[in-house]
């Protein structure tokens, strides 16, 4: 994004670029081609109505705490073979480490990128980040026990349940850990 002092995190298919706060509040007020504008990629038209609540929330941390955004919303961008930047999905952490040096992933892949790979190679992209540029070993994730795809992913990334929570917005959640690398034990 034009400006932007947050290097993207680049995979082999795709480039985790930093939500703006000009794109962040374009999609919050429902306006897909400015959002389109300022990420240099094609949005889907539903990415509005879908991340309404998450960046309002955003938005109000931002406000408060403008240091926190390379750890907030990513959109997923993928670059067809004839060079067309597309935005299919978001990902990103629900802030910054927390004070035992935990942070919470959340990401979303729209519905025909979806059991394509694009979800794992943005988390395992992300998580390394984290871990590389900021020593965090533990991740958090909370998934609705009806998102079968994302608990099959989850176990993937070798998070175990360690308790639920009521969302006020997403309704029942499961909460997973695991720690990043795979196989380190947290202390």
């Amino acid at each position: 994004m034009p400006g932007d002092d947050i290097e993207p995190i680049v995979t082999p298919r795709l480039r985790l670029e930093p939500m703006s706060v000009p794109f962040m509040e374009a999609l919050a007020r429902g306006d897909v081609d400015a959002a389109a504008r300022d990420a240099g990629a094609a949005v889907p038209p539903t990415m509005s109505e879908e991340l309404g609540s998450f960046l309002q929330f955003r938005l109000a941390q931002l406000a408060v705490d403008p240091s926190i955004r390379a750890w907030l919303g990513r959109v997923m961008v993928l670059t067809d073979d004839a060079g067309e930047r597309r935005v299919i999905g978001s990902i990103g952490f629900h802030g910054p480490p927390e004070d035992r040096g935990s942070v919470e992933v959340g990401y979303r892949v729209d519905p025909p990128y979806r059991r394509q790979g694009y979800a794992r190679e943005a988390i395992r992209a992300l998580f390394d980040w984290a871990h590389e540029r900021h020593g965090i070993e533990t991740f958090v994730a909370s998934i609705s026990p009806d998102n079968e795809p994302s608990l099959r992913l989850a176990a993937e990334f070798g998070f175990v349940q360690v308790g639920q929570q009521v969302d006020e917005i997403d309704g029942l959640e499961l909460v997973f850990e695991s720690t990043w690398p795979r196989g380190r034990v947290s202390g």
